[in-house]
């Protein structure tokens, strides 16, 4: 074996312009990237190289001869000297600090062997700094400094490597790059280009100064190899540090999955949490030094909510604060924290207990409703003697435009409370009440708990619309969520699946609105208290739309109050003719284009003070919508007026029976449903085993086929209330007699004749009024429900109570002769009597017809 030194390389003056990496992603005099890049080898030159050298001091890293480094410059001096070597030869060494922390490093501040090197390319950046590309050059001793200002200037001895070629080097070289591999394969983080460039470099010395330079060694490991000049001696420190940073991967993939199976996730939190902490102490960084975190406990201690909110929250805050800020589950947990903080836990709205104000703002606000007024009133006054009473639960139930939504805003307003609103219109999925748990992404509150602290207090006036039009699925029931939300003896303690903790709902005032009752789980209507909202009349809904609706819509167009006047004519005119509703939207959507006719003629010029009348509504709407077809219609044998309830109000319905030769059968038409054929089939049933009492001759039944259709048919029906006016047209086709013309009925026949109640029994009779019928057979056990008829109904018009059918007949035929008259041998239609008007084309007719239940 045989040893010789070899000299160092001068610097390579054009070097690879792809070994050069971007001077500004480098780190304060350090390396950018971690590692070192090689440039290709030169042919050896001599050199003969200068006694002083201009001193950089590195604060964190060692550079390595024949590698290229990024470093950032920040000192004024290093500064000075970068602009000094650049006007000059361009050399400089490379020189390693013992303690990052000195500002103004001395001879015994640094490491005595250093590496030589040039300056390759420098930058200057507007905050002061000079960004510069160096490549190592040979190693040096510095032996004194002799110059200190402006920058260090010393002596170096230069250092020749030592190398022992022979089996035992090339042992070395192996051993090293199998290492190497190992360590590859156990770490993904070795770059790529480093695995190259190790491949390909065939001298031992510039191997070891690649790796040592380039892989996670410590400053002190660095520097010792840097000092090793000995090449088979620097192989065998850069093995031992290999073998060791080999040991540590594969013992910490090791331990990594024991940790995975045989410890759960709360130990490894809190071995976590142990860990950051003994950090914090060994930094000096105590507990409590977190201003984000102080802020918000302090929030959530304002908030005042339960013990059991407060452990809650205060173990999400420990989680909290052992989590990096940029994390995934650190936004979850701040952003649940943040909503444990703003919910109003104890803060309630004063209640305003003054009866007489309460009623005022309830007359301000919506005309009649008395029965609600009255349960508002009753609620304030209990209130009043007791003050830690429950929110009652109630349900406003009405066609649409009866003003429910706007009722709750009333009530509200008139409590002094904060008012929420909700649509439940549609909702399937039972997280919409209940709110999503937190394991699901992008997971939130329910909205009941959404709705509070909107409202930002425990006590608002909270509307839950359309509660009858909730759905379900796969996906839940939310009906069966809202069971707790709406029982008083449950919702002190409401757990929303977001926030997993008890709310207190007990102070709040639910109010549900709903169209119909039928379609609400009995279960959920059970928990509410049922106010109806009915159809208003004509009388009523002229005067509502004098004090209410008039008035709101000249303000959002803009009109003064005096130059628009609406007669009452007009008004009536509006309802009969261009509206067929129980509510008043579309009376208010009618007016509102009248104020818009006149507010356009205000803007062209001409401010006039406008009256209108029924004229001026026909020229401003346009031809009627709809028509009082009764006397046309009814004039025909055959043809019985019934009345229907619909979610909209009540409407009236025709009933047209005809016959034909055949053998008795009967045909029902008109999109019919199970309920209401069945009542046809009863009807039939009772007249054809009554007919001899009846003056219908049995033979003629048996020689005729009947036919029943109720228009319009494309609209589903349903029900068992027109049975009575079924056997109306029954009796009338049979007599050949005309029903009256101002008739109308409503009832359920039984196979025996009786007659027995069905509901909607006000909505029925105003649709009647409005459609001009002046007198109405109900049930007897109906009777009742004529009670809550506004009175100018009940004088205007006249209510047969009826037990049988016996005594419906009575009422059918305008006098003894034709209620008497027996049916011809072989009847037919009877002549259409001569028509007081035109029938109206088909298309002005209503679009729809009701249902009849």
């Amino acid at each position: 074996m045989r040893s010789k030194k070899r000299k160092p390389r001068p610097a390579d003056p054009h070097p690879s312009r792809r070994s050069v990496p971007d001077p500004r992603e480098a780190a304060e005099e350090t390396t950018a990237t971690g590692r070192a890049l090689v440039l290709p080898e030169r042919p050896e030159e001599d050199s003969a190289w200068p006694e002083e050298w201009p001193l950089l001091p590195l604060r964190s890293d060692v550079v390595f001869p024949q590698t290229v480094v990024p470093l950032v410059v920040n000192r004024t001096g290093g500064i000075r000297l970068i602009d000094d070597v650049l006007g000059g030869d361009k050399l400089l060494a490379l020189v390693t600090q013992r303690h990052p922390e000195t500002e103004e490093p001395g001879k015994d501040d640094l490491y005595p062997i250093v590496c030589a090197g040039s300056v390759l390319k420098m930058l200057k950046f507007p905050d002061g700094s000079t960004r510069i590309v160096c490549q190592g050059i040979f190693r040096a001793r510095l032996t004194a400094i002799v110059q200190t200002e402006p920058y260090l200037v010393g002596r170096l001895e230069p250092l020749e490597d030592v190398v022992e070629e022979g089996v035992e080097l090339d042992a070395l070289v192996h051993h090293v790059n199998r290492l190497f591999q190992k360590m590859v394969e156990q770490s993904q983080q070795v770059p790529e280009e480093l695995q190259v460039a190790a491949m390909n470099t065939r001298e031992p010395g510039r191997l070891a100064d690649l790796l040592g330079s380039s892989l996670p060694f410590t400053i002190e490991e660095k520097q010792k190899l840097l000092a090793e000049p000995n090449v088979r001696a620097r192989l065998e420190r850069l093995g031992h540090l290999l073998a060791r940073q080999l040991a540590v991967l594969e013992l910490s993939s090791k331990i990594q999955e024991q940790v995975g199976s045989e410890i759960t996730k709360a130990q490894r939190d809190h071995f976590l949490r142990q860990q950051i902490k003994a950090i914090q102490e060994e930094l000096g960084e105590g507990e409590g030094e977190n201003p984000e975190l102080d802020e918000l406990w302090k929030r959530l201690k304002d908030a005042q909510p339960s013990d059991e909110v407060l452990a809650e929250a205060e173990r999400e805050i420990e989680r909290l604060a052992g989590m990096h800020p940029s994390s995934a589950e650190y936004s979850i947990v701040r952003t649940y924290l943040d909503w444990l903080a703003v919910l109003p836990w104890s803060k309630s709205s004063r209640d305003r207990l003054d009866l007489r104000r309460a009623r005022k703002v309830l007359d301000a606000d919506h005309y009649d409703l008395e029965k609600i007024k009255e349960r508002i009133l009753e609620y304030l006054a209990v209130r009043k003697l007791k003050k830690d009473m429950k929110g009652p639960i109630l349900c406003f139930a009405g066609p649409p435009g009866t003003g429910k939504t706007s009722l709750g805003k009333s009530i509200a307003k008139a409590l002094g409370r904060e008012f929420v609103r909700i649509s439940l219109g549609g909702v399937h999925d039972e997280a919409e009440v209940r709110g999503h748990r937190r394991t699901y992404v992008a997971a939130m509150p329910g909205r009941i708990i959404q709705g509070i602290r909107k409202a930002g207090t425990n006590n608002p006036v909270f509307m839950l619309d359309e509660v009858d039009k909730l759905g379900s699925d796969f996906r839940g029931d939310p009906s069966a969520a809202l069971l707790e939300v709406l029982d008083p003896e449950q919702n002190s303690t409401f757990r929303d699946h977001y926030l997993d903790v008890d709310f207190d709902l007990s102070k709040v005032m639910f109010i549900a609105t709903a169209n119909m009752l039928e379609t609400i789980p009995p279960p959920l209507l059970d928990r509410m208290e049922v106010l109806e909202l009915p159809g208003y009349s004509e009388e009523e809904k002229t005067l509502i739309a004098q004090r209410y609706i008039i008035p709101k819509q000249l303000e959002a167009h803009g009109l003064a109050e005096g130059k628009v006047a609406f007669s009452d004519d007009a008004i009536r005119k509006i309802i009969a003719d261009y509206t067929r509703e129980a509510g008043l939207r579309n009376l208010e959507r009618e007016i509102a284009s009248i104020c818009r006719k006149v507010a356009r003629k205000h803007a062209e010029g001409n401010r006039t003070m406008a009256k209108v009348g029924p004229a001026d509504v026909a020229r401003a709407l346009g031809p009627p919508r709809y028509f009082r077809e009764v006397a046309d219609r009814t004039g025909t044998p055959g043809v019985a007026t019934g009345l229907a309830w619909t979610p909209t109000g009540g409407e009236i319905l025709f009933i047209e029976a005809t016959s034909m030769p055949g053998k008795g059968a009967l045909t029902l038409t008109g999109l019919l449903g199970e309920s209401m054929r069945e009542s046809a089939h009863a009807a039939m049933s009772y007249l054809r085993s009554h007919a001899q009492a009846l003056g219908i001759e049995t033979a003629w039944l048996r020689r005729h086929d009947v036919h029943i259709h109720v228009p319009a048919g494309a609209v589903p029906k349903d029900g068992p209330s027109a049975g009575v006016a079924i056997a109306a047209a029954l009796m009338s086709l049979f007599r050949q007699t005309s029903i009256h013309q101002n008739l109308a009925m409503t009832g359920e026949v039984t196979l025996t004749g009786r007659v027995l109640p069905v509901g909607g029994v006000r909505e029925k009779v105003l649709a009647a009024r409005r459609a001009g019928i002046r007198k109405v057979l109900i049930p007897r056990h109906n009777e009742k429900d004529l009670i809550e008829l506004p009175a100018e109904v009940k004088a205007d018009m006249t209510f047969e109570p009826v037990d049988t059918l016996d005594d419906v007949v009575p009422h059918l035929f305008p006098d003894k002769r034709a209620r008497d008259r027996k049916p011809k041998a072989s009847p037919t239609r009877g002549k259409v009597p001569k028509k007081t008007r035109p029938l109206p084309p088909p298309d002005e007719k209503p679009a729809r017809r009701p249902r009849s239940v």
